[in-house]
């Protein structure tokens, strides 16, 4: 109870008392005589559009400033994070402010569009949180009243095999997480007309495995609870934390040192395929490695269930 808030509390501090994201722009021009009154420090060469767009799409850079001879300007964006992209056009324009006769900035979006807002952005990750959050809490409390009632405790002493039990307590609660889990995003997307620019039977798979993940680590985490309050409790410090590495906030502003802890939760990579899916439109192919470590997540968090309910098994 003391020490949740503090964590908390230490954690966005942390984030918010953070440096402003510094955005990494390139700069592809036909001849470097229409560079040479720019400031070249703040941007990367390139040779070729190609080279500049195979940049963007492996998540290097957030845009490149193209300048064609005859033509204007053209800023071409990354597209998927508004504040980013406010960030680069800011970049780009104190560039062409002091310039005399520059011609308007033509902006171009990869992913997203110009109209995309902030509810847009984080929309995927907030969604993930939500069904993550609430599989968490349901399954965890529902597991505990399983045990605390003694009907786990009848399960032990029949000749059932402790991972029959745990594989079956997880495929019952599991379709009723799914089907919830379903519903939200359905909600979301059609009724909140939330941006959606991929399938939505890839969403449903993502957050398939995502509820798998929060099924089975609430199961877990309820084998240490001795009641509702203490299962509460965690709450707070497995869950909330996960929102501050799941990329509602921009982890290169985050502290070295607090931000390798990203890629050990599993909010991480289903916001990252969520954004991939709704706002990259990415396919099924694209989102293999995310799903292959959610999968990793919930088979690591099944044995360690088999595991912890060794010490309540008698005979």
């Amino acid at each position: 109870m003391f020490l949740a808030p503090i964590l908390i509390l230490t954690m966005m501090w942390l984030i918010f008392d953070s440096d402003p994201y510094v955005p990494e722009v390139g700069i592809v021009a036909e001849n470097e005589k229409m560079v040479q009154t720019i400031d070249e420090d703040k941007f990367i060469s390139f040779d070729s559009q190609k080279e500049a767009q195979e940049s963007i799409n492996e998540g290097e850079l957030d845009g490149y400033l193209s300048i064609k001879q005859g033509a204007s300007p053209a800023l071409v964006l990354e597209g998927s994070d508004p504040s980013i992209n406010q960030s680069v056009m800011k970049a780009v324009q104190s560039v062409f402010s002091n310039q005399e006769g520059t011609t308007s900035l033509n902006v171009e979006y990869i992913h997203g569009e110009k109209d995309m807002g902030m509810f847009d952005s984080f929309g995927p990750v907030l969604l993930g949180f939500f069904i993550f959050f609430f599989v968490f809490l349901i399954s965890g409390v529902s597991f505990l009243r399983e045990r605390t009632s003694g009907t786990l405790e009848r399960l032990l002493a029949s000749p059932l095999k402790i991972w029959e039990m745990v594989v079956s307590y997880v495929l019952g609660f599991g379709i009723f997480a799914v089907l919830q889990a379903a519903f939200i995003s359905w909600y979301a997307i059609y009724v909140l007309d939330m941006l959606m620019m991929g399938s939505f039977i890839n969403v449903l798979i993502i957050i398939a495995l995502l509820s798998l993940t929060a099924l089975t680590l609430g199961i877990l985490l309820s084998a240490f609870a001795q009641n509702e309050l203490q299962m509460m409790q965690f709450i707070p410090i497995v869950v909330i934390p996960q929102i501050f590495f799941s990329g509602l906030f921009n982890l290169d502003t985050i502290t070295d040192w607090l931000s390798w802890i990203a890629p050990f939760t599993p909010l991480y990579y289903a916001a990252d395929g969520l954004r991939d899916i709704m706002i990259r439109g990415a396919s099924f192919g694209d989102l293999i490695g995310n799903m292959s470590y959610l999968f990793g997540f919930s088979l690591l968090f099944i044995l360690l269930n088999v595991a912890a309910l060794r010490k309540y098994r008698k005979i």
